[in-house]
């Protein structure tokens, strides 16, 4: 069974973090945990799905258009 962000909030390691620090810990580590075993492929897939559900589809879609990279 996969960790809930609470048993992340609840790692020994930040105890004696302020408690929004604490919060931004336990994120990173839960998005670690989720991604440590994806190929690039699937960690693309996983981020853009991340952007598409924040920013709306077409908001997302149109910010991760290839043309709006500047190129090398």
């Amino acid at each position: 069974m996969p960790k809930t962000l609470d048993d992340y909030l609840n790692e020994p390691e930040f105890a004696n973090e302020p408690s929004a620090l604490r919060e931004v810990h336990a994120i990173r580590l839960k998005i670690y945990d989720e991604i440590k075993d994806m190929t690039v492929a699937e960690r693309t897939a996983y981020f853009s799905g991340s952007a598409a559900r924040l920013l709306g589809k077409e908001s997302a879609a149109r910010l991760l258009a290839p043309d709006n990279f500047l190129s090398p």
